[in-house]
């Protein structure tokens, strides 16, 4: 058995910068829902909701978990807040320089 490696911050930025899956996540922060409540809160079909759910998921930004029939979402706020610091981490890897610029354009 093989170990699936973490989603990277590029990963989780693709998984929500898809409008559906946005607003997914826009719900979901109000507090946890079931696939049926979040069908009728955006108007589409349980396949859809589902698909961009399961993407949500495989990026570590949601959690599920299966009651009866039905299954509930919660948003991974932790993850979130990770994402955040690791996004500014990534961008700013070496602080620029404020004064004089050789390689400036200018």
């Amino acid at each position: 058995m093989t170990a699936l490696a973490a989603p990277t911050v590029l990963d989780q930025l693709k998984a929500l910068s898809h409008e559906i899956r946005f607003e997914l996540v826009r719900h979901l922060a109000l507090g946890e829902r079931c696939v049926c409540d979040l069908e009728a809160l955006l108007d589409l079909p349980q396949s859809k909701v589902s698909y961009h759910l399961g993407i949500l998921r495989d990026a570590e930004l949601v959690r599920s978990e299966q009651r009866g029939k039905k299954i509930y979402y919660t948003l991974r706020q932790d993850q979130l807040f990770r994402l955040g610091g690791s996004l500014l981490t990534e961008l700013f890897v070496q602080p620029a320089p404020l004064t004089h610029q050789p390689h400036s354009l200018c």
